[in-house]
């Protein structure tokens, strides 16, 4: 992970925000925006890997954060900031009108979809089959958009260079896609 002291400090408000709280598998939720931002290129998306949730599930609000990070990091986490009564696909598509929010969307569909997460709890097939079903179609909005907004276009080699990777670590060939 890149270190710097905006980094540290979304690293420092997550880990308070999220005290407490565990993911579906038991594990302290904290692990799942720092394994998001583990896997992000530059402080902008580390930033926003880290306090993706935050708004969502704790009572931080975005008024807060915009107080104490930047505008391109505020305007992302307020749209992946998933209001429960927006349809679930139509979130995804909005976050999609932002490239650092669908790379990091992008990385959290991935390490959502890991079953590995799942180790032990007893969770029916057919709920784990229904929460892939929607990740994928979910990643397929995901990827197409990106595609559509960076594939060969020079200016956005490294954006192209972190979707390979999230593919290649999560073994998806885009050409399947």
């Amino acid at each position: 992970m890149i270190y710097t002291p905006l980094i540290n400090k979304a690293l420092k408000l997550a880990y308070t925000a999220h005290s407490g709280q565990f993911d579906t598998g038991g594990i302290p939720y904290i692990f799942h925006p720092y394994h998001l931002a583990e896997q992000m290129d530059n402080e902008t998306r580390t930033c926003i890997a880290l306090l993706h949730d935050v708004v969502e599930d704790t009572d931080i609000t975005l008024d807060q954060l915009s107080q104490e990070f930047p505008k391109q990091v505020t305007d992302a986490l307020a749209l992946l900031t998933h209001d429960s009564s927006v349809d679930y696909y139509d979130y995804v598509r909005e976050v999609c009108g932002n490239l650092d929010a669908s790379l990091v969307k992008l990385a959290d569909l991935f390490h959502n979809m890991t079953n590995d997460r799942l180790l032990g709890i007893d969770i029916s097939e057919a709920k784990k089959k229904k929460w892939q079903d929607t990740y994928k179609k979910a990643l397929d909005i995901i990827l197409n958009a990106i595609t559509n907004k960076t594939k060969g276009i020079q200016e956005y080699k490294a954006e192209w260079k972190l979707v390979q990777k999230l593919l290649d670590e999560n073994k998806i060939n885009f050409q399947d896609k």
